[in-house]
């Protein structure tokens, strides 16, 4: 990324700021949007308002503000959204003349992933575990998102109850209940969906807040604020029971989303949004492996071998596209002809680099054709490929029928069709791997292990 005198400065305050996903989020959104700016982490040690000061004077447009800063940072403001002020924190500052506006993305941020995630609030009663700031912008959305009631579970009472206080006078009601987490069987018997907001599960050995089995029976729904790891404690006891439950990097990546959209003045296409989001669970979970090559070169059978021993999900596009179209490759290729099903593969290409992380991913063996789906491969994830020779093609195919391109065909007019099409494919193979195996003499457990190695 070139950076020139005209490049939008943005950044974030905090302390400690070293393992931070903000600028991760932000330049690759600029990057995909072709906008000049640089997002930047500034370690702030203890003089939050002289550093405000500082980034005002300097004309850096936007920040995020986080821990120990979100309340500190109030003071320090021209001016402050009212959603921010009743909650109590401020994340992002947009900057005015007269000084930074403060706002509070987080609640935003959580709002617009519960919906998408699907999670009911609207009438619901909700259990929310914690009584910190992250349970007060989840309680100030809860209510303002209309739920029925909400419990606020804490080991400390006073704390929850002040928090409970506090949002009832905030909203004229009086539905937000306090709960001391050995009392949690206090709650009556229901349906609940339930919000984790405690750090318990940033840490290996942490445990959970409340042991009794039968109190996560009564969840119908869950959201974790933490999103590393990518599951916590609170997340297995739900979905042990099969209890539609997500982490939070999705508020994480929404909520930046709003502060870029208030910096920048413009709306982010939700299909930039799942790419970004897809994007950061390769990034924190593992990144994708995607298998070329021709047919017959092992690909789904490696591709099992590498899920099996790396616990990674396995996809092939050739099933994917058959599953969404409901029906054979064959019949597409029938019905339809080769160009047809090769659109079918950029569409499946874009999908799943919208959603595919920690997965490996075996192709179709023309897949490579289109320049398109080359550039969609190598976004994907590493891109290895396959090379093997005619003849261990045609041994491995014999008596194979389901290949539409080699159908009703002797075996001799089947290698010389095998061996011009991988003539003619070898170059494009070639131009979307990142590694290439000559896989005639390995085992596919040997390929396995080399892939992994990489």
């Amino acid at each position: 990324m070139e950076i020139r005198g005209t490049t939008k400065v943005l950044g974030i305050f905090g302390n400690p700021i070293r393992h931070t996903m903000s600028p991760f989020i932000h330049n690759t959104l600029s990057k995909e949007l072709g906008i000049d700016a640089v997002y930047v982490p500034f370690g702030v040690e203890n003089d939050i308002r002289q550093a405000v000061a500082g980034a005002h004077a300097m004309g850096v447009s936007g920040l995020n503000v986080t821990v120990p800063y979100k309340q500190d940072v109030i003071p320090c403001l021209a001016e402050i959204d009212q959603a921010a002020a009743e909650i109590g924190a401020v994340n992002t500052l947009v900057w005015t003349e007269a000084g930074y506006k403060g706002y509070n993305t987080d609640m935003l941020g959580l709002t617009k992933a519960v919906k998408k995630e699907g999670i009911p609030i609207q009438d619901e009663e909700i259990v929310i575990i914690g009584a910190g700031g992250a349970s007060r912008a989840v309680c100030y959305m809860c209510l303002r998102e209309k739920a029925k009631r909400i419990y606020v579970l804490n080991r400390t009472l006073t704390k929850a109850a002040e928090l409970a206080e506090d949002m009832n006078r905030l909203f004229n009601t009086e539905i937000v209940v306090p709960v001391s987490a050995e009392n949690a069987s206090a709650i009556p018997k229901g349906a609940y969906v339930m919000f984790q907001c405690t750090s318990l599960g940033l840490k290996e050995n942490d445990g959970l807040l409340i042991q009794d089995d039968g109190f996560y029976d009564m969840a119908k729904a869950g959201y974790d604020l933490i999103y590393n790891p990518a599951q916590t404690p609170f997340m297995e006891e739900l979905m042990k029971r099969g209890v539609p439950v997500s982490n939070g990097l999705s508020m994480l990546l929404y909520q930046g989303i709003i502060a870029y959209e208030l910096w920048n003045g413009i709306s982010v296409p939700d299909i930039l949004c799942e790419r970004v989001l897809c994007y950061m669970q390769q990034k924190l979970y593992g990144a994708n492996i995607v298998l070329v090559g021709y047919m017959g070169s092992g690909k789904t059978t490696v591709g099992n071998l590498l899920c099996s021993k790396y616990q990674m999900k396995f996809v092939d596009t050739d099933q994917y596209i058959e599953e969404q179209q409901n029906m054979s490759i064959s019949e597409i290729f029938r019905l339809f002809g080769e160009d047809a099903f090769r659109k079918l593969e950029t569409e499946a290409l874009e999908e799943l680099s919208r959603t595919c992380f920690h997965t490996v991913i075996s192709t179709g063996g023309g897949i490579v054709l289109k320049e398109e789906n080359r550039k969609l491969l190598k976004k994907l994830g590493t891109v290895v490929f396959l090379e093997v020779s005619p003849d261990e093609v045609a041994r491995r195919l014999r008596g194979d029928t389901s290949r539409p391109l080699l159908a009703g065909d002797s075996e001799e007019e089947i290698l010389q069709k095998i061996e011009a099409m991988l003539a003619a494919r070898l170059p494009y193979y070639q131009s979307a791997a990142d590694h290439t195996i000559k896989a005639d003499e390995k085992t596919p457990e040997e390929i396995a292990e080399e892939i992994h190695g990489i």
